[in-house]
C-alpha cells in the first residue's frame, strides 16, 4: 500500500484529509480511485489504514479502517551526526540513514570540512534535506519522519550527543576490532545512540581526543578506509542488525 504523511490536525477519529502536493500525486500520477487502500501517518509512530472515500479538487478524503503502532521504528533512538561532505553527498547520506532507521540526522562542521555553508542559504538547504528525509520515510515504510537538525559546530554536536546513552565515533586509527564490536553490542542495550562521522579528510586527532574526553568511544570499521558517505551506513547497518536481532 502507498504511504502518506499528513499533519496531525488532518487526522480525526474516523477520517483523514490529505492536502498539498500529495493530492496531485494521488490523482494524476498514481491515478487512484475511491475504494483503494492507503496507509497514513502523522509522523509520530502510528499507522492509520484507510480507504479513499472521496477525491476532491484540493483534498483527498479517507475513511480510517484500522490504526496500529508502526512496527518499522527501531526501539533504540539513533542520531547520526554527519560532518558536512562535499557536493550533494549529504542528500545520499540522509536518504540511506532514514532507510536504515536513524531517528534524526545532525550535520556538523569539523576542522577538515571543505564545505562552508552560506548562512542565508542554509535554511533553504535544510528544508530540502527534510523533504528528502520525508520521501525516504515514505519509501521505506517508516512510521516517523526523521528530523534534519540545523548545522552545528563540532563542540555543539558533542554537547547534544552527551544527552544520549552512548556516543560512538568511528576512527581509522582505532585498531581494536573486538572492543569495537563489544562497544556496539553494549550501545544497543540503551535507549539512544549518537554516531559521529567525520568529513572526507577524516577527524583530526584533537577532535577525537575532545570527543573521548566528553565520553565518546572510538570504534573501528575494519581494515579498509571508508568514504564519509559509506561509514555512517556501515555503522547504522550493524546497529540495526543488533537491535532487531535482540
Amino acid at each position: 500500500m502507498y504511504r502518506f504523511f499528513v499533519p496531525e490536525e488532518n487526522i480525526r477519529e474516523k477520517e483523514v484529509q490529505i492536502t498539498g502536493d500529495d493530492v496531485n500525486h494521488i490523482k494524476n500520477v498514481l491515478r487512484m480511485q475511491p475504494g483503494e487502500k492507503v496507509v497514513v501517518s502523522c509522523g509520530r509512530g502510528t499507522d492509520y489504514f484507510c480507504v479513499i472515500r472521496d477525491i476532491k479538487e484540493e483534498a483527498i478524503l479517507l475513511a480510517i479502517t484500522e490504526k496500529k503502532a508502526a512496527v518499522t521504528e527501531l526501539p533504540v533512538r539513533i542520531t547520526l551526526f554527519q560532518a558536512l561532505p562535499k557536493r550533494d553527498k549529504l542528500e545520499f547520506v540522509i536518504q540511506k540513514a532514514v532507510e536504515l532507521g536513524a531517528a534524526e540526522i545532525v550535520p556538523f562542521r569539523a576542522k577538515r570540512c571543505v564545505v562552508k555553508l552560506d548562512e542565508k542559504k542554509e535554511e533553504k538547504k535544510r528544508l530540502r534535506w527534510q523533504t528528502i528525509a520525508e520521501a525516504a520515510a515514505k519509501q521505506s515504510g517508516r512510521g516517523r519522519v526523521p528530523e534534519i537538525r540545523e548545522t552545528m559546530d563540532f563542540s555543539q554536536a558533542l554537547d547534544y550527543g552527551k544527552s544520549m546513552n552512548t556516543m560512538l565515533i568511528p576512527y581509522e586509527l582505532c585498531e581494536d576490532m573486538t572492543g569495537s564490536v563489544e562497544a556496539m553490542k553494549q550501545a544497543v542495550q540503551g535507549n539512544s545512540i549518537a554516531v559521529f562521522i567525520g568529513p572526507e579528510g577524516g577527524f583530526e586527532r584533537g577532535e577525537v581526543e575532545q570527543a573521548v574526553s566528553e565520553g565518546a568511544r572510538p570504534i573501528s570499521l575494519g581494515k579498509r578506509i571508508l568514504r564519509t558517505e559509506t561509514a555512517g551506513m556501515a555503522v547504522l547497518s550493524v546497529l540495526m542488525f543488533l537491535i532487531e536481532g535482540r
